[in-house]
């Protein structure tokens, strides 16, 4: 584990398993596949979110911060791993949710309604939008005496980054304890700070691995952009002199689906049924079932030398099954 001389608080259950796919690498053939199992991070049914967290929220709790406003979509892992994590820490948290409230609240929501979450819905188009409720929340609450602390959209900035910076490293110890050479490191990209975390450490680990990432929202343009800038300001804070440009980050946006971010896809969909299958891991519909998809397909399309070892990133995300996976007739 690396040595990070920036303040961080124990939340999580690390280091995560790393664990081989047989069944399902058997199923596609000419690839060899893992699973890191970030799912199994702990904070509510766990996730990705909480490396991530484990730096911001020490950041928090050093500026004296007694709350905590985070944003995030209707399902947001990330909402929901901030909120269990602030109150084991007896901390505020207020969540802004992009969208509007819904009649009932199923999968993420309803986990954050039983934390007693403060969850404020803001119906708007962009989180550009969302981020002035948010700083007139901040205002008001500094008017008030507060000293609220505000956490991007999937804690997405270059401290948060320092999470799969420290996540990578504890994958290359493991696959080292296992004479295992990673190839490709496969992971659903939503904010971008997972893979900007995920290049700084290959770097530092000075392995050869390639990040993989698949979008689950936004153009493969605007996420190299996004990667590479957290990458950097993740860099400059750990004081290592790295270059990481956006030609330098691999992303593919041909799996977000139909109908968009937050939406199931019919091929996210199968990729779910497939690992559950094969493997008796379940994925969730948003992030980790269309990053799924996404290495099936290119798995097939020959993208991957034959004989690679790939480890796909299991980010969690499981409690929005039980709000969106419809069935599909099968």
């Amino acid at each position: 584990m690396i040595n990070l001389k920036l303040p961080r608080i124990k939340l999580c259950q690390l280091p995560t398993d790393l664990e081989p796919a047989s069944i399902l690498s058997e199923k596609l053939g000419n690839v060899n596949i893992y699973f890191k199992r970030d799912d199994n991070t702990g904070l509510a049914m766990g996730g990705n979110k909480g490396r991530k967290l484990e730096f911001l929220l020490a950041d928090a709790v050093k500026n004296g911060s007694d709350v905590i406003i985070t944003t995030g979509s209707i399902q947001s892992n990330h909402a929901r791993m901030t909120c269990a994590a602030c109150k084991k820490l007896g901390i505020d948290v207020i969540l802004v949710l992009k969208g509007k409230k819904p009649s009932s609240f199923q999968g993420n929501l309803l986990l954050e309604k039983l934390m007693n979450a403060d969850i404020r819905f803001v119906d708007a188009l962009s989180y550009a939008d969302i981020n002035i409720t948010v700083n007139y929340i901040m205002g008001e609450l500094k008017a008030e005496g507060k000293k609220p602390y505000f956490i991007p959209v999937g804690g997405s900035v270059g401290l948060g980054a320092c999470g799969y910076v420290d996540g990578a490293l504890e994958l290359f110890q493991q696959a080292d304890k296992q004479a295992l050479r990673i190839d490709y490191i496969v992971n659903a990209v939503g904010s971008g700070g997972t893979s900007a975390g995920f290049e700084v450490g290959v770097r530092l680990a000075k392995k050869n691995s390639k990040i993989v990432g698949i979008s689950v929202d936004a153009e493969k343009s605007v996420f190299k952009q996004d990667i590479a800038r957290i990458a950097q300001d993740c860099a400059s804070l750990l004081k290592v002199d790295l270059n990481i440009l956006p030609e330098d980050v691999i992303v593919f946006d041909k799996y977000i689906g139909e109908e968009g971010y937050g939406k199931p896809s019919r091929q996210g969909i199968e990729a779910i049924k497939l690992v559950a299958e094969t493997e008796g891991i379940i994925l969730d519909p948003v992030y980790s079932g269309k990053a799924m998809a996404g290495l099936i397909d290119l798995v097939k399309k020959g993208y991957f030398k034959d004989g690679s070892n790939i480890v796909f990133l299991h980010t969690g995300g499981t409690p929005a099954l039980f709000d969106m996976l419809v069935d599909s007739g099968n």
